[in-house]
């Protein structure tokens, strides 16, 4: 079996990207502004369940990917069982570790910094699992399935998407706040500048690396005979 270290490094950049995520997510979690909306309605129903996030998010992602696997198997991907499989329990395990640093009522100075803080290194991690293009999400994979049977915009879908998420969040009581409107409306600028100027030519330079990995590591067939 031939190793193919382009995907490992592709796999390895697609972690990266969801731990990222996970913190950026546990970040504004902790500084109590709101997190995204599929994350704050799933902290909504995770409670009332009485299930912790991981699990249950886990299970919604499940429910999201059986319309995946009718209508949008081009949008699956080793990354969209990875997203679907470990989000959820980052941000549970980078909520429990930044839970005892960080204030019960953090100072405003403080609330501003890590609000800043979470929404760059969520943007940046979305861009790394984006960039590494392995899949989609289940949840981001919802609006792309819609527009691709009907003449919907994708704008209008994903707005939609978003709003539906969060009065979810609001019934059940999710954590919301202006860090879920950013997430939710304003996070698209910040994923594109990170990914023409971090992930793009971090990808090159890997995909460089590996080219020449596989030109000083040439694959011989072996002799069975």
């Amino acid at each position: 079996m031939t190793f193919d270290r382009a995907l490992v490094s592709r796999i390895f950049w697609v972690l990266v990207g969801i731990a990222l995520i996970g913190l950026g997510s546990a970040t504004l979690r902790v500084a109590q502004v709101g997190v995204d909306p599929y994350t704050a309605a799933n902290i909504g129903i995770s409670h009332k369940l009485g299930l912790d996030l991981g699990t249950y998010q886990l299970i919604s992602n499940v429910v999201l990917f059986i319309p995946m696997l009718i209508w949008g198997r081009k949008y699956i991907g080793i990354g969209s069982i990875l997203n679907m499989v470990l989000t959820g329990f980052f941000v549970q395990w980078f909520t429990a570790l930044l839970d005892p640093v960080v204030p019960d009522h953090p100072a405003p100075w403080l609330v501003t910094i890590m609000f800043a803080v979470g929404i760059a290194v969520f943007c940046l991690g979305a861009a790394l699992y984006m960039q590494a293009g392995l899949g989609t999400s289940p949840y981001d994979a919802l609006a792309p399935m819609i527009v691709d049977h009907s003449s919907a915009p994708y704008r209008a879908i994903r707005g939609s998407q978003d709003v539906l998420f969060l009065v979810i969040a609001v019934i059940f009581h999710g954590q919301i706040g202006p860090g879920t409107v950013v997430t939710a409306f304003f996070t698209g600028p910040l994923i594109q500048y990170f990914t023409r100027t971090v992930t793009e030519p971090l990808m090159r330079k890997a995909q460089a690396a590996d080219a020449a990995h596989a030109a000083n590591h040439p694959v011989t067939a072996r002799n069975h005979f």
